[in-house]
């Protein structure tokens, strides 16, 4: 079986599998956040009866701490971690350019400062490739800059050529740091040409899958999903697409619609920390005084543990009374409701129903309003 293995086609939407050797990931799939080598207040166990089959982990963050030797000395990332199943890992390029005071980009690499002690840095193409094949990624990300939005056209052109000849040496280091899978990044912010040049000259290398980078960095909608679909169109139809920290079920639902493969976000934990819960009619404030004798679960139908077990005026007795098991709690439910949703697309689309899915997804939101 090849890596990536297209099962049915939509309209636009795709289903598929992806073989990472040691287990097969479905498509689309959503993948949990994983930065430091740990979802946050979730365990391995937890992730496993959410349904998870592939995590996402930071290179820029790992790389600093514990640091390559102290993974490498304590069996690799996924023993590490405890986390047997899939780890894609991302570059750090976005962190190196959004968390360090200090960075100075050349043809050669980039240099930078650690937002941690301000200790001095240098990543090239081949030290990222380097790092990630030593800890044992499955999924690898290629070294990239990703400008903001707001980035004049030319500079954007400038870091794209850039990021195009790290690609193409990030290949080359492919043969000397084996990796399972090794992903471009296609950039060129929100012009319509650039994101054209960039998808194309991708598509000439012979990477195993490719990223659509520069999305949900603060842009309009209609910009995120256009670039998306410009770019989802000139990509190769037998390769995944993933579109890099995408978000919102409404943004997730709109990419898989043009052809989008893979998604990861911190949305689903970060906001359930916060009290925001998600489901098919919309967001749960839980945090709000009406919780408080709902002795109903957070979604009715809901099969996660949290749904299952406890009621809402539970859920809000733990956070107003700062119980860490909240932050568990919320947390299980929210990477449910994402695992499953885009597990619920791709049902849709292997029985060439997905505008019937799409459809009934927004109906139900807006039933919540």
């Amino acid at each position: 079986m090849s890596f990536f293995s297209l099962l049915n086609r939509d309209g636009s939407a795709r289903a598929g599998i992806m073989d990472l050797g040691h287990i097969k990931v479905e498509t689309p799939v959503f993948m949990p956040v994983g930065t430091n080598a740990t979802v946050k207040a979730v365990l391995p166990c937890m992730l496993k009866a959410i349904g998870s089959k592939l995590i996402l982990s930071n290179t820029y963050h790992l790389y600093l701490k514990p640091g390559i030797e102290t993974i490498e000395h304590l069996g690799g990332l996924h023993k590490f971690s405890g986390w047997n199943r899939g780890i894609l890992t991302d570059s750090g390029g976005f962190q190196v350019f959004s968390l360090s005071e200090f960075r100075k980009i050349t043809k050669e690499g980039v240099a930078f400062k650690s937002h941690i002690d301000g200790s001095s840095h240098f990543f090239t193409p081949e030290k990222v490739v380097e790092l990630q094949s030593r800890w044992g990624s499955d999924i690898a990300m290629v070294l990239d800059e990703c400008p903001p939005y707001t980035t004049d056209k030319r500079y954007v052109k400038e870091s794209l050529d850039i990021t195009i000849d790290w690609a193409k040496r990030s290949l080359k280091a492919k043969n000397e740091f084996p990796i399972k899978a090794l992903f471009g990044i296609v950039q060129g912010g929100i012009f319509d040409d650039l994101r054209k040049e960039a998808a194309l000259k991708m598509s000439e290398l012979d990477f195993d899958g490719f990223a659509i980078g520069g999305l949900s960095v603060g842009e309009p909608k209609e910009d995120m999903y256009r670039a998306a679909e410009i770019v989802a169109e000139i990509l190769p139809k037998n390769k995944p697409r993933y579109a890099m920290g995408v978000g919102k079920p409404q943004d997730i639902i709109n990419l898989i619609d043009v052809g989008v493969d893979m998604f990861d976000c911190v949305m689903p934990t970060r906001n359930a920390r916060n009290g925001t819960l998600f489901t098919k009619n919309g967001i749960v404030n839980i945090k709000r005084q009406e919780y408080r004798n709902d002795d109903s679960p957070i979604e009715e139908g809901c099969k996660c543990y949290t749904c299952r077990t406890f009621s809402r005026g539970y859920i809000r007795h733990l956070l107003k009374a700062k119980e860490l098991s909240f932050y568990t709690l919320a947390s299980i439910h929210n990477l449910y409701y994402y695992v499953n949703l885009v597990k619920s697309a791709r049902e849709a689309i292997l029985k060439d129903s997905f505008e019937e899915f799409k459809k009934n997804f927004y109906e139900n939101l807006n039933k919540g309003r």
